[in-house]
């Protein structure tokens, strides 16, 4: 994807699409975060404050068409009322773009994969990708090692632009020389998405940023960084696992400190974060990740900061999707509206 700001029609056309629901989108806000403010300040201000949202006039810190859902989140939704319900939902909240976890409906009924892009299109969500396993012992899987080809057909009849994994590259171990190996795997699977016009994506948690069991001096994630291409293989940062590994893993095996920002990987080299899943935690020292999660707006993560950090970046606004995501939602289209609700009201300082 082109890093500049230069206008993107497709984007343009979702945008005029969405002037109106943009006006929702803002009285939705302004409502779900007790503003004290008329519907037409609200679209004119996104939303209003709370003591996480602070008010302010500044420029949007959500880069406009850029906002998606992993759609995981929305499971219990998909399998019961299908896609076409979930997606109308979705628009409603000011969605614009889905990230897949499967393409089946389960109770619902079988789609196919044209189907399931036209709907999406109807409701102007671009499927922007998808979440396969990276490798199986069953030859028959769906997954990169085991059946490339399918998985890739999949991803260009959806029209995605990245198909990724959520495995880590644990697949032989976790010595240098393990992961050195996988991502020697991951630069062919990156390579063939390329050559389909496509980014192949790895999404972490928090066991990414552990130690080699060899070299405890090692990082596991720098390994992954260094030994994959970088015009080939690209990562989006699962935001809340990362704080978590930030958690567990800030001191070495030996008890030495090893602190690291996870901001700052992105911050190093932003082109090789394409996606990012915007899930949110309340901090709690007594869990064994550091957070608990919560619905983005609820928690601790300072998404004003992350978020602004990213796009302020010469020619990044527009360069980044940002999906949200909740693993178990208490009500999962509660949590989709309230998340939206939240990351449009955030404004830049002025």
């Amino acid at each position: 994807m082109s890093r500049t700001s230069q206008t993107d029609p497709d984007l343009t056309h979702r945008l005029t699409r969405r002037g109106m629901l943009g006006v929702a989108a803002g009285a939705t806000a302004a409502a779900l975060l007790g503003a004290a403010t008329t519907p037409a300040t609200a679209a004119a201000d996104s939303t209003a404050a709370t003591d996480s949202a602070p008010a302010g006039r500044g420029r949007p810190v959500l880069p406009p068409g850029r906002l998606g859902i992993q759609l995981y989140s929305l499971r219990d939704k998909v399998s019961t009322l299908g896609f076409a319900p979930v997606f109308a939902e979705l628009e409603k909240y000011g969605y614009d773009e889905v990230e897949f976890a499967g393409y089946t409906q389960g109770s619902a009924g079988p789609i196919t994969l044209a189907r399931l892009r036209r709907l999406a299109r109807d409701h102007g969500l671009t499927p922007i990708g998808s979440h396969v396993g990276y490798y199986s012992d069953d030859p028959n899987a769906y997954t990169f090692a085991q059946n490339l080809t399918k998985v890739l057909d999949d991803a260009q009849a959806l029209g995605l632009k990245h198909i990724g994994t959520a495995s880590g590259p644990f697949r032989y171990g976790s010595t240098v020389d393990a992961w050195k190996r996988a991502a020697e795997e991951f630069n062919t699977y990156g390579a063939a998405a390329k050559a389909r016009g496509m980014k192949f994506y790895q999404h972490n948690h928090s066991d990414e940023f552990s130690f080699a069991t060899d070299d405890p001096k090692v990082r596991l994630y720098d390994v992954l960084l260094a030994e994959t291409d970088p015009d080939l293989v690209f990562l989006e940062m699962d935001i809340f696992w990362a704080y978590a590994g930030q958690f567990r893993f800030s001191k070495r095996p030996d008890g030495s400190p090893a602190p690291f920002e996870p901001l700052d990987y992105v911050l190093r080299q932003p082109h090789r974060y394409p996606l990012f899943h915007v899930k949110d935690g309340v901090s709690d020292p007594s869990n064994q990740f550091g957070y608990r999660m919560a619905d983005v707006g609820d928690g601790d993560i300072d998404y004003k900061k992350f978020v602004s950090a990213v796009t302020r970046l010469r020619g990044e606004r527009l360069a980044h999707h940002w999906q949200t995501e909740h693993d178990q939602p208490a009500e999962s289209f509660t949590f989709a509206r309230r998340s939206s609700a939240y990351l449009h009201s955030l404004r830049e300082d002025c």
